[in-house]
């Protein structure tokens, strides 16, 4: 066996064509049949609990749940043979019973199954063309009786015993209604059919003898004992506002003029367009509800005065506005219905495998209003589905079907978030790595689609016709369209078709996206997996097996293997364009395969509707769990990012999720788990709506209170007024009472006096009686001899009687034996009165609690209204504090508003003083950004002239060093001529000797021109031009980088001078302020010397006041003289830190060798600095 487990977790689906696919267990739990098990469903903590079906089953065709609910019988076909499996509910989990699977009579299917009332007995209803009933003792495996239940091959629909009764059997179909009964071994009709047979399609017992019966011309048939005591005809509804309820329905006699041949006829004739199928009946105590043609249910319960049925309540499917056509969505048959064992609910399903649900409380609170079934939890698919794709981000899953619509599901919460019907048949379905959006191929396009908070929205439209394949790659930047043997690749952002892949002979059956989305894997009907690369458009590996249909594909996560499934009943192991492995799959044909992101699990799906899981390596032998999953060929897979969770979809229009588990039963967790997205789409206009309804809501809701409250205001004055008059009533009521008590008391004492003389007129005739009583004793002895003799003569006549009357006593007990029948029938007839008496009390009862509950309620709203006047009161004490407190507070608003406006005044006062010196303050910073801005202006062209003489002095010295070569070149050249020419004149000197001249010739030649020679000065000469270029080249490398070095450190040193021109501004700031100390001294030196010659006129003495004055003179001048000399002395000093700057300034230019530093800022400080030193 595998290591990998997979362990159903839930199921969206039913098998609506399943008989009796809806029963009941408790009040809260339900079963029904989906994929190839049954659920056990609890409504209200929405679990699920599976019961698996027999392996290798072909499907379930009828369910019967016992009525002591402790049992249930599935009938199936488990290969190709009928097979009976009954589970018992009770433990947990289901157990298989008892299976029946060895027949003494000929069987294809079973059609219907039905326990007895005791839950012993089984009934099975065989299909044609045997039609055979059988029934059973289903723990010890006894067949009872067999009986061919129709000769004429026509079909049987429905089975089921009679709810008082073990022995009675009822079975209805095509021109068929029979009743049997289980008599000395054999099953023998006890009815006999009168009148047109009829195509009876289901029937329910509503008492021990009564069964009724529901036709496909819309006609409700009532038997009673066999024999038929009333028929109706049911008509097409319209919505309730067009239809009058509450018809009464009587039950004539059988001799009634209302079963006329004659006006039947006339009925079919005015009816025949509008007759509603009546598909399926289920009685509760109050009578039975009925399907009526589509979509509508109607409900009948007993009348009060007559023998009869009403119609008392019509509920309806509800129309889907989701749907591509609302106005069909609710014309859906009605297959099987059910109430809950209070009969508080009503379940139903319906031909489009939907589950319906309706609260039967709600037909009483309601009688007016139309009621409408709800769904049981939301709409399913109903057909094959034939998309699946999951995400990343968030716990989604969405599938697509051939009922034309596309759903969302929610694997972690097991929900339907979204839904949406179209107009066209969707193939195939992908969804984004964000959950943000879909793609869906449709009959005629394909289209993105934006996934908003309530709807399913079409972004974009892409002219792929039939795409029967389409996927997002992993990161969602591309996607995959297939349409034919054609793959289209387009970008998901600009929508632009980036690549068509095209190799395939066939139609593509699967596409798969590597990891890296760098490669694309396909497989076709052709026989062909090709590997794609994204990069080149171009095919990189192949296989191609012609005798093969493939029909999925998967990758490892590596990329390096392509695992492959078709039709030749076989998993391929594909690598490098070859095959490496083959494992069979014994027998069967595997449909789709998925890979686990980690690699260790591979999952496949068959065309049984099995799910197979096995190891990676793939095992050789009979390795693997097979799961029972759906009842149809597993059409998708997919498994979850984290490898926690598989789905899997079906043609059966299921959808499967599974929990994956190793052997021991711990989950396979992912190294990374990352929390899912919880962001939504919506559109700015639909947010605007949902604004714009809550402010009309928010308004509705406060002129609700206001007539709430007017209401009660009302009420309280009605409630008042009553309770005066009941007051009143009942104080009258007292005093006629205590008048009645006063005359029963006064009839009570002539009473008593009327009983003594009675008793006294008793006692005088008592003692008369006793009497007479002596005088019968004398008389009874004579009576007694007188008896004895008559005894004697009775005894002989005795004997005379008993012959004659043993022969009327038995003619007595067979006339007895015909009035028990009778009895019979008149004690059942008796127990349904009885019944209907004890029903009535119930009533009663529960009309006299209501009576209790709404006097408690008079007296709450009483106590209500006491509170509620009080809180007025209070109120109204709280509004006069708050009126107190509002006053006060606007006393004092007005004297704030009084300080407000002096502080105004005030304001604009400093505002007039602020505003001069915030003038000279914004000239002073104009004139100091115009200085600055002229200063980076003079620097940037020093900056530019110094790099243009750089470049210039180093051509010119690559110019003089080539004018140097060549010089010296010339010079040799010159040298090596001269030598030449006295070696020519000296060879000239043979020039009548012949061969001396041409020896001389010869050697000025091999001196002169050899050919080494000639290939080395060439050579040197490449050399040279070679060293030169690298030369150059890494003179102007220097040169950019000695430039880059430049501007960095230009930066720098403006960097710097600005710096030094922030401290100037700041010195010069201080010399201002010094010089207005110093103007200040000044002044206050000359109202000092003003002083002191006032004082000197001031005094009489002339000579000796003149002393005093040059002895007190210098004292103010040495003030002034040591101020003036202490101003210089700072100018001095911050003369020299300038200079001392200037000359680091110039030192760190020199160190960089390269450019003499411009100069300009320093000399506008002198011009500032003498500007600064004029006033003094």
């Amino acid at each position: 066996m595998s290591v990998i487990v997979a362990q159903s977790l839930h199921i969206f689906g039913l098998r609506s064509r399943v008989a009796n696919n809806v029963c009941y267990f408790d009040e809260q739990i339900i079963i029904y049949p989906s994929g190839n098990s049954c659920v056990k469903y609890h409504l209200e903590q929405k679990w699920q609990k599976f019961i698996q079906g027999s392996e290798k089953s072909q499907g379930m065709l009828a369910l019967a749940m016992s009525p002591n609910r402790r049992y249930l019988a599935i009938s199936e076909i488990v290969q190709e043979k009928p097979t009976i499996t009954i589970y018992e509910l009770s433990s947990v989990p289901c157990k298989k019973r008892k299976v029946l699977s060895v027949f003494d009579f000929p069987v294809q299917e079973f059609v219907s199954l039905a326990f007895s009332p005791d839950s012993k007995y089984l009934v099975a209803q065989t299909g044609p063309p045997e039609s055979n009933l059988a029934y059973w003792m289903w723990e010890k495996q006894r067949t009872m009786a067999i009986v061919k239940a129709d000769i004429q091959n026509n079909p049987v629909y429905q089975v089921s015993f009679n709810p008082q009764d073990n022995t009675q059997v009822c079975i209805t179909g095509n021109g068929i209604f029979k009743l049997f009964r289980y008599t000395e071994g054999t099953l023998k009709q006890t009815n006999f059919q009168r009148g047109e047979p009829q195509n009876y399609l289901s029937h329910v017992w509503l008492t021990e003898d009564r069964v009724m019966v529901g036709t496909d011309t819309g006609k409700l048939f009532l038997f009673e004992s066999g024999d038929l005591r009333w028929e109706t005809s049911i008509e097409c509804k319209e919505p309730p506002s067009e239809v009058e309820k509450d018809d009464l329905i009587e039950f004539p006699t059988a001799s009634s003029p209302d079963l006329s041949s004659e006006m039947l006829c006339e009925a079919v004739g005015q009816q025949q367009a509008s007759l509603p199928q009546i598909s399926a009946i289920a009685a509760y105590s109050k009578g039975f509800a009925c399907s009526a043609g589509p979509g509508v249910v109607l409900l009948f319960e007993k009348t009060e005065e007559k023998e009869g049925y009403r119609e008392n309540r019509e509920i309806r499917i509800p129309q889907d506005q989701r749907s591509s056509d609302p106005n069909q969505s609710d014309k859906q048959d009605v297959m099987c219905m059910c109430f809950s064992p209070s009969e508080e609910t009503l379940l139903i399903s319906t031909s489009k495998n939907q589950l319906y649900i309706f609260t039967m409380s709600s037909t009483e609170i309601i009688k007016g209003e139309p009621a409408h079934f709800e769904y049981l939890n939301f709409p399913l698919h109903s057909a094959a589905i034939t998309g699946l794709d999951t995400c990343i981000r968030k716990p989604l899953v969405v599938t697509c079907s051939l009922d034309r619509s596309v759903r969302i599901w929610n694997y972690e919460t097991n929900t339907l978030d979204l839904y949406k019907e179209y107009q066209e048949e969707a193939y195939a379905v992908s969804l984004h790595p964000t959950g943000l959006y879909i793609l869906v191929g449709f009959s005629d396009k394909l289209r993105l689609m934006n996934l908003l908070i309530d709807d399913i929205r079409t972004f974009k439209d892409f002219t792929v016709r039939g795409c029967r394949e389409c996927t997002f790659s992993n990161g969602g930047h591309l996607f995959a369209a297939v349409n034919g043997n054609v793959i289209h690749i387009y970008s998901t952002t600009s929508f632009e078709n980036v690549n068509n892949l095209k190799g395939h002979n066939g139609k593509v059956r699967s596409v798969i996206w590597s990891a890296d989305d760098n490669k694309l894997i396909s497989c076709g009907t052709d026989g062909a997996v090709y590997e794609w690369s994204l990069l080149t458009g171009k095919r990189e590996s192949e296989c191609v097996l012609k005798s093969c249909s493939y029909s999925g594909v998967a990758i490892s996560p590596d990329a390096k293997i392509i695992f492959a499934v078709g039709s030749d009943q076989t998993l391929k192991e594909i690598s490098d364009s070859s095959i490496l492995r083959e494992v069979p799959t014994f027998d069967v044909t595997y449909t789709a395969i998925v890979v686990s992101h980690s690699g260790r699990m591979v999952f496949t799906g068959t065309s049984m509707g099995t799910i197979r899981s096995m190891k990676y390596p793939l095992p050789v032998h009979k390795e693997f769990n097979e799961y029972q999953a759906h009842a149809g060929p597993v059409t998708k897979m997919s498994i979850t990012c984290d490898d926690q969770f598989l789905l899997t979809v079906s043609e059966d229009g299921c959808l499967l999720i599974w929990k994956v588990y190793d052997k021991e039963g711990r989950g396979l967790k992912r190294e990374k788990e990352v929390g899912y997205a919880d962001e939504v789409l919506i559109t700015k206009t639909d947010m605007e709506e949902k604004t714009q309804v809550m402010l009309e809501l928010k308004t509705r809701v406060e002129e609700l209170k206001m007539e709430n409250e007017y209401q009660l205001r009302l009420k309280d004055m009605n409630y008042n007024e009553k309770m005066k008059e009941l007051t009143e009533k009942f104080i009258q009521e007292m005093e006629s009472l205590k008048t009645k008590n006063q005359v029963l008391k006064a009839q009570k004492e002539k009473q008593e006096l009327q009983y003594q003389e009675q008793l006294s007129e008793l006692m005088e005739k008592q003692s008369r009686e006793v009497q007479d009583l002596d005088d019968a004793r004398q008389q009874l002895r004579e009576f007694e001899e007188t008896k004895k003799q008559i005894e004697e003569d009775e005894d002989r006549e005795i004997q005379e009687i008993k012959i004659k009357y043993e022969r009327r006593l038995r003619e007595e007990r067979e006339s007895n034996l015909r009035l028990k029948g009778e009895t019979g029938i008149m004690r059942k007839k008796f127990n349904s009165l009885q019944k209907e008496i004890e029903e009535r009390s119930n009533d009663i009862e529960t009309m006299r609690m209501e009576q209790q509950k709404l006097q408690g309620v008079i007296k709450s709203l009483e106590k209500d209204i006491l509170g509620l006047k009080r809180e007025i009161q209070e109120r109204d004490e709280t509004i006069q504090d708050k009126e107190k407190r509002i006053y006060d507070l606007k006393k004092k608003n007005q004297e704030l508003e009084k300080f407000k406006f002096v502080l105004d005044y005030k304001i604009k006062e400093l505002k007039k003083q602020i505003e001069p010196r915030e003038n000279d303050i914004k000239a002073m910073k104009e004139q100091i950004q115009e200085m600055e801005g002229e200063l980076e202006r003079f620097h940037k062209q020093n900056m530019q002239l110094e790099l243009n003489i750089t470049e210039l002095r180093q051509k010119l010295k690559a110019t003089d060093r080539e004018m140097h070569k060549e010089q010296q070149k010339e010079r040799d050249m010159e040298a090596l001529v001269k030598r030449f020419k006295t070696d020519l004149h000296n060879c000239v000197g043979f020039i009548q000797e012949p061969k001396k001249l041409k020896e001389g010739i010869r050697e000025l030649y091999d001196k002169y021109v050899q050919q080494a020679d000639m290939v080395e000065i060439v050579g040197v000469d490449t050399d040279l031009q070679q060293e030169y270029t690298r030369q150059r080249e890494h003179l102007e490398r220097n040169l950019a980088t000695l430039k880059k070095k430049v501007v960095k450190e230009s930066e720098i040193h403006r960097a710097d001078n600005v710096r030094i021109m922030q401290e100037n501004v700041s010195l010069i700031k201080e010399i201002n302020e010094l010089r207005r100390e110093l103007k200040v001294t000044r002044t206050h030196v000359h109202d000092l010397q003003s002083a002191l010659g006032l004082n000197r006129k001031n005094k009489k003495q002339g000579i000796p006041d003149t002393v005093p004055s040059r002895e007190l003179l210098p004292s103010p001048g040495v003030l002034r003289l040591n101020v003036e000399e202490e101003t210089e002395r700072i100018i001095e000093m911050q003369r020299q830190e300038i200079k001392r700057l200037r000359d680091q300034i110039q030192g760190q230019e020199q160190v960089i060798a390269l450019r003499p530093l411009s100069g300009g800022r320093l000399p506008m400080l002198e011009i500032e600095r003498s500007h600064g030193t004029q006033p003094q």
